[in-house]
């Protein structure tokens, strides 16, 4: 227990979009904690299912709580937490409570592509004892909260050791196959605080449902087993098949390797008969651009090159106008076509393929044609022009913007007000197009000559003065017009592709002045700390959040080009190497038991002691973590840290 704090937060997720999550103490934080939540049109149309469990062991004569809940005016009862005594994630979340002749052990965990949560508890000691566990149930969507009502169902439908309920129309059946008995007792369970949606400014209680409690009998020979689905097909033998999902899981996630190879697996999930990457849980679904980041450590990187091929497949089809979708939203509505860097991500993450493909000598994949022709189709959109004002210049160069649009991976709004609209000829978005178009150039001179021109252009017109380069020029479609604040997207531009846009000494200018300005030890912030705009806090409701999003807030995805660059201009010395293991990859693998655990967080301040924010487990940032090991080679390939 003591290598974790009690609001660090755990996931299992289920391969569909599901998961279950919640905190060391077990106390629910979030609207998003679950045992049981569940994607209904995976990865999409998830609802929550199972909130949480109330649990108590009787044993010697007395009772003792087994969880904990928090409730307004931060009272925590009953006092579960303060009988945790240990704590692991290896394999999965298990707890120690101690009693006072003994202990209870509690495991919780999800089998891959299934909607199917298992939990155990096993008691150690002399004493024997009776456990009793009632479900807390909403039947919600995964962003709502729940309040008493007159409507929900709280009948249960029994078949052997199966219980079923359905709480509400339209929502799935929820069952519950244990090896214990069951007893219905209707009550609401009211009034429990979120704390960190209170901290986020967000709605903060919610009631759910108790239909009834499970009691069971524990001995030393005798297991509490309680396995959670989003379906009515009732088990047999609850018993065995926990027994057999818990081995099956365990040989499984062996076979992964890495402590980061099995975190790496929570976001592969399944979209329609492909696969895609959710962007970060608890609340991100698969969006464009982070898929495409991601997919070169969480896939590429790893050498799970039919991962790779199983996303770059499913997102070929979305090809419009050159775009790719930044977004499918929730309940199978229309993709989103909103991204200028999201398309030309693809084509790099594309690239990378092609060439671990190649050195894996499996050169000769039927799927190369369709990525190719959607590269192809990328490029020629952009080329010709696309939407909001996308397309090639005069001087070869990729201009996109258009007033109330957030089209850069900095997409912050703020009612209509765009946060950073970055219009004209972003820097990064220079990077990605001139290594698109060299990556493209393998197969076409067109792209060849377009790339040379681009190229010429970037190194006469980005560098800054003052240092580094500008962040936009032509900003706002005037001629001449610069953005000259200080921002890591130049960064890309040294580091972090496969091709280098800005080499030698340009390349040491850029790294010296992103390092001096927005280094943090868990990420670069977006704007330098004497700019007026700067905001160092990502604090308070949606409206200040978004407002510092990209105004001062470190992203830790950010590391990997960084650190690729300042390896890049110190000739990847072995005394570079070193250094930049101690002074960029320690902190962040630090960083892998703080928030979400064995994941890296989505953002954090940019002001010390730099506390992490957003989503605890982000898709992008544990991607560049895993090519940041692979670039400075610090610890064997199987490390299970």
């Amino acid at each position: 227990m003591d290598r974790f704090e009690p609001d660090a937060e755990w996931l299992e997720a289920d391969g569909r979009g599901g998961y279950a999550s919640g905190t060391v103490s077990g106390i629910r934080t979030r609207r998003y904690h679950a045992l049981l939540l569940s994607a209904t049109t995976p990865p999409s149309g998830r609802m929550a299912l199972v909130n949480g469990l109330e649990i108590w062991i009787e044993t010697g004569g007395k009772t003792f709580a087994l969880s904990s809940q928090r409730y307004p005016a931060n009272v925590v009862y009953p006092g579960g937490a303060s009988r945790i005594s240990g704590f692991i994630v290896d394999p999965w979340p298990i707890w120690t409570f101690s009693l006072p002749d003994g202990s209870v052990t509690q495991e919780v965990l999800v089998v891959r592509d299934s909607c199917e949560t298992i939990l155990w508890w096993r008691i150690s000691g002399p004493g024997v004892g009776r456990l009793r566990v009632r479900p807390l149930i909403s039947g919600r969507g995964y962003h709502d909260l729940h309040h008493e009502n007159a409507v929900f169902n709280f009948a249960a439908k029994t078949a052997g050791q199966t219980v079923c309920f359905n709480p509400y129309p339209g929502v799935p059946p929820i069952a519950f196959s244990t090896n214990g008995s069951y007893r219905a007792d209707p009550l609401w369970w009211r009034n429990f605080l979120y704390e960190k949606e209170a901290e986020r400014g967000l709605d903060c209680e919610e009631d759910l449902a108790s239909p009834g409690e499970f009691v069971f009998d524990l001995s030393a020979d005798q297991d509490a087993v309680m396995i959670l689905r989003a379906q009515p097909e009732p088990i047999v033998d609850a018993f065995s098949h926990g027994l057999a999902g818990a081995l099956a899981e365990r040989a499984r996630r062996s076979a992964r390797g890495s402590r980061l190879a099995r975190s790496a697996e929570h976001y592969r999930v399944r979209r329609g008969a492909g696969g895609t990457l959710m962007a970060g849980y608890p609340w991100f679904l698969d969006w464009g651009r982070d898929t495409f980041v991601a997919m070169r450590g969480l896939a590429i990187a790893l050498g799970d090159l039919e991962a790779a091929e199983a996303i770059l497949t499913a997102w070929a089809p979305f090809v419009s106008a050159g775009m790719l979708p930044n977004r499918f939203p929730d309940e199978g509505a229309a993709p989103q076509y909103n991204s200028v860097d999201a398309a030309l991500w693809y084509v790099v993450a594309a690239h990378d393929w092609f060439a671990a493909c190649e050195q894996a000598k499996s050169a000769d994949r039927p799927a190369f044609a369709l990525v190719q022709k959607a590269c192809e189709a990328i490029l020629s959109g952009y080329e010709r022009g696309a939407r909001y004002s996308i397309g090639a210049d005069a001087d070869g160069l990729l201009k996109a913007g258009e007033a109330g649009m957030q089209l850069t991976w900095m997409d912050a709004k703020v009612g209509d007000r765009v946060v950073t609209p970055r219009i004209g000829k972003p820097v990064e978005v220079q990077a990605l197009w001139i290594n698109a178009l060299k990556a493209s150039a393998r197969w076409s001179d067109r792209w060849r000559r377009l790339e040379e021109r681009a190229s010429e252009s970037f190194a006469a017109r980005f560098p800054n003065p003052a240092g580094g380069l500008y962040d936009v020029i032509d900003a706002d479609h005037v001629p001449g017009r610069v953005d000259a604040s200080l921002r890591p997207n130049q960064i890309l531009a040294a580091g972090g592709l496969p091709f280098v846009v800005a080499d030698g000494e340009l390349a040491r200018k850029i790294v010296d002045c992103v390092e001096r300005s927005l280094l943090t030890p868990l990420g670069l912030r977006t704007l330098a700390p004497d700019d007026p705009a700067y905001v160092g806090r990502y604090r308070g409701g949606p409206a200040q959040r978004d407002g510092a999003y990209h105004q001062g807030t470190a992203w830790p995805w950010l590391m990997g080009p960084f650190v690729d660059a300042w390896l890049r201009v110190r000739d990847r010395s072995p005394q570079a190497l070193e250094e930049a293991r101690v002074r960029f990859l320690e902190p962040l693998r630090l960083h892998l038991d703080q928030a979400g655990i064995g994941h890296v967080c989505e953002v954090v301040d940019g002001d010390a002691p730099h506390t992490p924010g957003g989503c605890p487990f982000q898709a992008w940032s544990l991607g560049e973590l895993i090519r940041i090991e692979q670039m400075v080679k610090s610890v064997p390939q199987n490390d299970s840290r």
